[in-house]
């Protein structure tokens, strides 16, 4: 019996001595190997080593596209597949082995275990980095740069070069970039990373500066010229045109310090403007009633700025200073009844002497029509083409000619001697009969259509004759 006892003491102690050497030895196998039943990100991952689940999960992984910002709160885009980037999961899953493998293992055996883990940083190919690094814009602005403060002329106007403030050190930024992503960040802020510097001013500098603190008060007199429909703000791409120029960029300044006006220049935009809103003297394309485009040459209507008397303004209105909006109506040499780019507007009398007809329209929309008898071509008294305006109206006027003293009851000169009335010794109207048996060259209407339009028209409402 004795002997019995011994043996089973020696089968049971042998028996826990191989057990709990087992364990150990599981221990020992999963401090660097994942425990049965383990998922992480959808990857399983039992009996792998930390490095074969980090390949795992970065092939899994998209690449991400990193935000760089600037001090200037701009961001730019770096595409980390670019440089071979691949996620890397190694601290996450170190820190997840501590406390989950070892001793812990057979805590997985009743059910399975999952997981999710973010990356700890992120891998690369530096060369690859450091070329698209090179390529951001505030990089390359920072090689390109160079210390100091200057003045430039742009189409945009004058701006102000600032090589010394806010500084960009490339170098100390492509760091601050690795630091990030080894840390696992995908959004850098070159400013919260020290990344920039600002030097000290040099007395031409400060001198700059200067200057460009008269140039923002000089901008911000905000002169708005009222053309009508539109309206023009002399804005700073426009106003820099405006000063004297020492040199190719360099703003001259008089015996007190303050920037000088340029005549030339102001005469030479105020020429432009009439340019582009003079119609006076041009070509008309007027879209007919009948429904094709015909060509007009604008005769006693239209619109011409007065050049001298805006160059004049201009040059006081600026030396004023005076800020704030300033709605400025021009001086005209002649203006229309509407004015804008469109000075004949939506009042308008039409005259289409091949139909024979006539229309009034008020902002657009048709008032009168009605036939009517134009000049008589067969004798050469044509109604002449072109664009003039209601000049005068008058009743019960005597048309006094060679050969011919004839009253009528309304009188709506357009053009000389060359008017709209009624024609009471007329039956009919329309078709042909100007050809033969037409006026000396005026509009003969109907009487109780003309006189709706002498009621209706303004004096200085456009008209349109064309054939």
């Amino acid at each position: 019996m004795r002997k019995l006892r011994c043996a089973l003491a020696l089968f049971f102690g042998t028996g826990a001595v191989l057990a709990l050497g087992g364990c150990l030895g599981l221990a020992l196998y999963y401090r660097n190997h994942f425990p049965v039943n383990t998922w992480i990100n959808g990857v399983y991952c039992t009996g792998k080593t930390m490095e074969q689940v980090n390949l795992a999960l970065s092939e899994q992984t998209e690449v991400p596209v990193v935000s760089v910002a600037g001090a200037d709160g701009q961001l730019w885009q770096l595409d980390l597949s670019q440089a071979a980037g691949r996620a890397d999961y190694l601290g996450a899953l170190r820190g997840y082995l501590r406390e989950n493998a070892s001793l812990f293992w057979a805590r997985n055996l009743e059910s399975p275990k999952r997981e999710r883990l973010e990356p700890t940083g992120y891998r690369y190919e530096r060369a690859l980095l450091q070329e698209l690094f090179e390529q951001l814009e505030p990089v390359r602005q920072a090689r390109q740069s160079k210390p100091g403060v200057t003045l430039e002329y742009t189409k945009q106007g004058y701006v102000l070069r600032d090589g010394n403030t806010d500084r960009l050190k490339p170098e100390e930024a492509f760091a601050y970039l690795e630091n990030c992503l080894g840390a696992g960040e995908t959004y850098v802020d070159l400013a919260a990373g020290g990344c920039y510097e600002t030097l000290e001013d040099s007395g031409a500098d400060l001198k700059q500066r200067e200057i460009w603190e008269k140039l923002q008060a000089f901008f911000a007199q905000e002169i708005v010229y009222d053309m009508g429909a539109e309206h023009i703000p002399l804005t700073p791409d426009i106003t820099s045109r405006f000063l004297v120029q020492e040199s190719a960029g360099i703003l001259a300044l008089d015996g007190k310090g303050d920037l000088m006006l340029d005549g030339e220049g102001i005469r030479g935009w105020v020429e432009e403007l009439a340019q582009a809103y003079d119609t006076a003297g041009t070509t008309l394309e007027f879209a007919s009633t009948r429904g094709d485009v015909v060509e007009v040459e604008y005769d006693t209507y239209g619109t011409r700025l007065n050049v001298e008397a805006e160059a004049a303004y201009l040059e006081e209105a600026l030396s004023a200073s005076e800020e704030g909006p300033q709605p400025h109506v021009p001086a005209y040499l002649q203006e229309g009844f509407v004015r804008g780019l469109d000075d004949i507007g939506g009042t308008y009398i039409e005259v289409d002497m091949t139909m024979q007809h006539m229309y009034y329209y008020v902002d657009g929309e048709l008032a009168l029509d009605t036939d009517v008898v134009t000049g008589n071509t067969g004798r050469r008294m044509g109604t002449p083409e072109g664009v003039d305006f209601v000049y005068n109206k008058q009743r019960n006027r005597t048309l006094i000619g060679p050969g011919y003293a004839t009253p009528v009851k309304y009188w709506v000169p357009v053009r000389g001697h060359v008017g709209i009335h009624d024609a009471s010794w007329r039956s009919e109207f329309g078709g042909s009969i100007y050809q033969k048996n037409g006026s000396h060259g005026c509009i003969n209407t109907p009487t109780e259509v003309m006189a709706q339009l002498y009621e209706m028209v303004e004096i200085g409402t456009p008209v349109i004759l064309f054939y």
